[in-house]
């Protein structure tokens, strides 16, 4: 592991949680807003991740690109409505330097629709690569890479 000073140790900590706390909470917005305005986001199979594929489920490639995902789940989009519920592990360091840091972090999801019983929803890790910026730690890169290679048939919301 890489040493990291505990300020920055708890600030990733930090955007993990207030990442996890927007998307439960479907403030899109904001949530697209602890990005890069080039980050990227990718929701991708564990499969297509271990063999170097590029193919995801979703992948963003810009800040713009989520607000325009923000807008569609929130103006759009006709679906079942449900709720999310991250539970999401401790950062582990994989790399930080330069003022920026790799990482990995367990996540859980939970779905609930309504007036239905929660259910897992999508199992994963996160791989993600935040840099310093002047507004604090931002995501430069969220990979989400899920376990299962049986999802929803639709998912609506990044995970």
């Amino acid at each position: 592991m890489t040493a990291v000073n505990p300020q920055d140790l708890v600030a990733l900590t930090q955007l993990q949680a207030q990442a996890a706390r927007l998307a439960d909470d479907g403030r899109w917005v904001e949530w697209a807003e602890l990005f890069t305005d080039d980050g990227l986001y990718l929701l991708q199979p564990r499969e297509n991740f271990d063999r170097g594929f590029p193919l995801a489920t979703m992948r963003f490639e810009s800040k713009g690109m989520l607000l325009d995902r923000a807008y569609a789940v929130t103006e759009t989009i006709f679906h079942d409505p449900y709720y999310q519920r991250h539970v999401v592990g401790l950062p582990f360091v994989l790399q930080a330097e330069h003022g920026r840091i790799q990482c990995e972090t367990h996540y859980a999801v939970f779905r609930t629709k309504l007036n239905q019983e929660s259910t897992v929803f999508n199992v994963g890790r996160y791989l993600d690569e935040v840099v310093h910026t002047p507004q604090g730690w931002k995501f430069a890169v969220r990979r989400a890479v899920y376990d299962s290679e049986m999802i929803p048939n639709s998912i609506i919301y990044p995970i």
